[in-house]
C-alpha cells in the first residue's frame, strides 16, 4: 500500500532534547502500560471474545488496514462488532447513511452492528485488542485515532497534520464527545494535541478516559 507522507509536525526543530525525552517516556509508559493492562485485563478479554463468538458467526478479531505516523499503513485490532459481511455492505450505506460531513463514516443505528457489538462499542470494549498494537509500536496509548486509507485520500493539508505523531488509542476526541463531534471539531482537538502534546497531557487524557468511556456518549 502506498505511504502517505505527513508534513513536519509544528514541533519540528524546536527544543529537541525536551522531545527525545518526552518520546522515550512516552514509550516506556506504552510498553509497560500496555503489558499490565493486557495481562490485568486478560480474563476481560477472554469473556469479550466467547461472546463476540457465540453473537454471530466470524472471526473474534477483526483486523483492518489503518494509517499510522507518517503516513505507514499497519494492522488493526479490535474485537469484532459487526456482521461478517460489514465491509461488503458499507458500499450501499456511505451513499444517504452517512450521519457526518467530512471523509469519515459515522451512523448510530448501523445495522451492521451486532448485540453484542452495540454494547462493545458503547464502552469502547470493542478497542481492547489495539493494547497489542499499542506493544508493537504501531500505536500508542494516546494519541490521534488512526484513520482508514479511504479517508486519508480524501485529506487535506491540514487533515494530515495529524499523521505528524503516532495513533493512540485515546486521544482528546476520546474525553469530548467522541462521534457526537463534527469532523471539523476532531480535526481541531487533534491538530492541539500534536501542537501541545507533552507526558502531563498525555497523563491527563487518560486520566479522564476512563469516565468518559463509563458514560458512553458518542459511541457508535
Amino acid at each position: 500500500m502506498k505511504t502517505v507522507h505527513a508534513p513536519e509536525p509544528a514541533y519540528a526543530g524546536r527544543v529537541p532534547r525536551v522531545r527525545v525525552a518526552y518520546a522515550f517516556w512516552k514509550r516506556i509508559l506504552d510498553v509497560v502500560g500496555s503489558a499490565v493492562l493486557i495481562a490485568v485485563l486478560s480474563p476481560v478479554l477472554l469473556v469479550i471474545a466467547v461472546l463476540v463468538k457465540l453473537s454471530s458467526p466470524g472471526a473474534v478479531i477483526y483486523m483492518q488496514t489503518r494509517i499510522g505516523r507518517s503516513g505507514i499503513p499497519f494492522q488493526f485490532y479490535k474485537f469484532r462488532s459487526m456482521y461478517q459481511d460489514a465491509d461488503q455492505r458499507l458500499a450501499e450505506l456511505l451513499e444517504g447513511s452517512n450521519e457526518k460531513a467530512g471523509p469519515i463514516f459515522k451512523m448510530k443505528n448501523d445495522p451492521r452492528v451486532t448485540t453484542v457489538g452495540r454494547l462493545l462499542r458503547k464502552y469502547s470494549l470493542d478497542e481492547l485488542p489495539q493494547l497489542f498494537d499499542v506493544f508493537k509500536g504501531d500505536m500508542s496509548l494516546v494519541g490521534p485515532r488512526p484513520p482508514l486509507p479511504r479517508e486519508v485520500e480524501q485529506y487535506d493539508e491540514s487533515a494530515l497534520f495529524r499523521l505528524s505523531v503516532p495513533p493512540g488509542i485515546t486521544c482528546l476526541w476520546q474525553i469530548c464527545g467522541r462521534s457526537e463531534t463534527t469532523f471539523e471539531e476532531w480535526l481541531a482537538l487533534d491538530t492541539f494535541y500534536v501542537e501541545h502534546m507533552s507526558f502531563w497531557l498525555d497523563l491527563k487524557i487518560l486520566l479522564k478516559t476512563p469516565t468518559a468511556v463509563l458514560r458512553g456518549e458518542g459511541a457508535y
